[in-house]
């Protein structure tokens, strides 16, 4: 059975393919979506199922989670009431 590059799309050979998370890539595909960097399999992180290095991984969707994780746990320590049912 052939896999399929999620990259290109294109048929992905045993003898060629670089398998990384599950999925098998061509050795040309696995690059950072962001910097184009090529990327070792299993060494990088993954978003929308598109392959990312760590650095532009961590710039792209690290920080606005953690902001928002941050912002969210003190809106709900600081808000504090009750609902009652009519």
């Amino acid at each position: 059975m052939v896999d399929y590059c999620p990259i290109c799309g294109k048929p992905v050979y045993f003898a060629e393919r670089k398998r990384s998370l599950g999925r098998d890539y061509h050795p040309l595909c696995l690059k950072c979506q962001k910097c184009s960097r090529q990327l070792t399999a299993g060494q990088h992180a993954e978003h929308d199922e598109k392959p990312y290095c760590s650095h532009c991984y961590l710039m792209r969707f690290g920080a606005r989670r953690r902001c928002t994780l941050s912002l969210s746990l003190s809106v709900a320590h600081t808000h504090t009431h009750t609902h009652t049912q009519s």
